[in-house]
């Protein structure tokens, strides 16, 4: 028996209805300060968030100035998430300027951080003694008292904490954590993709220390500025930079001069340009000293295409270039002594990170 016409274009329009994406849950909106953060919400939130990222990538924190329109993102957002420890001088102010009253989450919480002793200092493989750890609530916004000061500058703390692999886990936590507060409703899905993308990232450290234990302990590079604290500190890798933390400061005749004698004396092996710092004060270095350019390394943003365009790509390219222009064959320091984060057992569960607001 065939149904009237009128009863057969009534169900067609109702299964419309069903079927139509304007009918599906909207994602919430997710601000993230700059894009290594944005592609880490991205893999804890999936489709169920819209991440607008303030310093998107090949693009500069330091240098970053907030407008109106980035103050009006923010506005809008269910959820806005940043380093923290100094690393965008310009944060406070604009959460401020914007009237956010959303939940934060200041993805280095709960991190032992490094201290940052000048951008003469080495980081190695021994350098643990100086590390705190580093306390930070989320309770309101005077919290981020942190940011004060110049806004382009750092503290006594260094920030670049994700290049630590193992305390990356940490950030995807907070993030996860952040995201159940700011959307409860799937809780559920943000916790699986948390523990996914934490065992990626496991693997990732393993492969990486696995690559890297065959550059001898006692190498030691230069790069553009004094960003791989963290990363020296877990792979046994010094690195040396004519400048500080932020990419702003150019190094000073002085500065230069007492890194080519160091490179000299020290028999460093290779240069490396940074994808946010000015490629002439290594240039200048190459030509004064004979040493090769090896490669570019990424610290504080993401490539925007490429194998550097994701966190853990990212880290993926910054190994393989070390090894490339370090590595020996066959050589394995086993015993080298990795960071203590690594041997921390980080707790993944729902503890209580703070991010109320």
């Amino acid at each position: 028996m065939h149904k009237p016409l009128a009863f057969r274009i009534l169900l067609g329009t109702a299964g419309a209805f069903a079927l139509s994406p304007a009918y599906a849950e909207e994602p919430i909106d997710v601000v993230a300060s700059f894009s290594i953060l944005a592609d880490m919400v991205e893999q804890v939130g999936g489709n169920h968030v819209a991440v607008t990222s303030l310093v998107g990538p090949d693009s500069d924190t330091h240098v970053f100035s907030p407008s109106p329109t980035h103050a009006r993102a923010l506005t809008e957002a269910d959820l806005v998430v940043f380093n923290g420890l100094q690393f965008e001088g310009w944060m406070e102010r604009l959460i401020d300027s914007s009237d956010y009253d959303g939940p934060l989450v200041m993805s280095t919480e709960g991190i032992d951080t490094l201290a940052y002793h000048g951008h003469a200092h080495e980081h190695d493989e021994h350098g643990h003694d100086g590390h705190e750890e580093d306390a930070h609530g989320h309770d309101d916004h005077d919290d981020h008292a942190e940011q004060e000061g110049d806004e382009h500058g750092h503290g006594d703390r260094d920030p670049h904490a994700w290049q630590n692999l193992a305390l990356s886990e940490v950030y995807v936590t907070n993030i996860r954590d952040g995201l159940i507060e700011a959307d409860p409703d799937n809780a559920d899905v943000y916790r699986l993709n948390a523990e996914r993308y934490i065992q990626e990232i496991e693997t990732a450290n393993a492969k990486i220390h696995s690559m890297l234990s065959e550059i001898p302990d006692d190498t030691a590079v230069v790069t553009g500025h004094d960003s791989f604290g963290y990363f020296a500190n877990a792979y046994g890798i010094r690195f040396l930079s004519p400048a500080g933390l932020s990419t702003e400061v150019d190094p000073s005749a002085a500065d230069m001069a007492q890194l080519i004698d160091v490179i000299r004396d020290q028999d460093i092996k290779a240069l490396f340009h940074e994808s946010m710092t000015n490629p002439t004060t290594i240039d200048q270095l190459a030509e004064e000293t004979g040493v090769p350019i090896a490669g570019t390394l990424y610290a504080d943003a993401l490539a925007s295409e490429g194998d550097a365009s994701t966190y853990l790509g990212m880290m993926h390219h910054n190994a393989n270039v070390l090894y490339e222009a370090l590595a020996e064959p066959g050589h394995d320091d086993g015993e080298r002594e990795h960071s203590h984060d690594d041997d921390h057992d980080h707790d993944h569960d729902d503890d209580d990170h703070g991010h109320s607001h």
